[in-house]
């Protein structure tokens, strides 16, 4: 199976998220992550949706997903693009282990956002690929709390 990011320029109107997602759901396609967010224009709003499936469903998808009301544009955001994600993530962290989780943080360049007496809080940017290989590495750890923000993406360059 295939990933494909697509970026879908909408209005900013009540309603559109819900269309959307019901497009996916009433044909049983799957979403591994969508983002939402108005743009530079307050009248717009950007999702950035990540599906997988062979090529033939991919393509169908795009193209129902541009009859929908309200849909501006859609773009497959392919290797010209840069895709980023966002994740907090809240570990165990005494004072026997503190320091080890803070190397591990500084070795991918995170944030410490929090520190409690018991836990530190952390945040990083990157690719997917970074955020599960930081997550790994974590492992040894006990993380209590973790949250992905999914995927946001624009194409590189001048493109639309």
């Amino acid at each position: 199976m295939k990933r494909k990011v697509l970026s879908v320029l909408v209005d900013n109107t009540s309603g559109v998220l819900n269309r959307v997602a019901g497009l996916f759901s009433r044909r049983g396609y799957n979403i591994d992550s969508l983002t939402v967010g108005e743009t530079e224009n307050p009248a717009y709003s950007r999702m950035t949706i990540v599906v997988r499936g062979e090529d033939e469903t991919l393509e169908q998808i795009e193209k129902q997903i541009l009859k929908l009301e309200d849909i501006v544009s859609v773009q497959d955001l392919g290797s010209a693009s840069v895709c980023r994600e966002l994740i907090l993530v809240k570990v165990a962290a005494g004072p026997e282990d503190r320091q080890q989780v803070i190397s591990v943080a500084n070795i991918f360049r995170a944030n410490i956002v929090d520190v409690a007496p018991e836990s530190l809080m952390i945040e990083l940017t990157g690719n997917q690929e970074k955020l599960t290989a930081f997550t790994n590495l974590l492992e040894g750890f006990k993380i209590l709390e973790l949250v992905r923000t999914g995927i946001a993406g624009l194409s590189r360059g001048m493109a639309d």
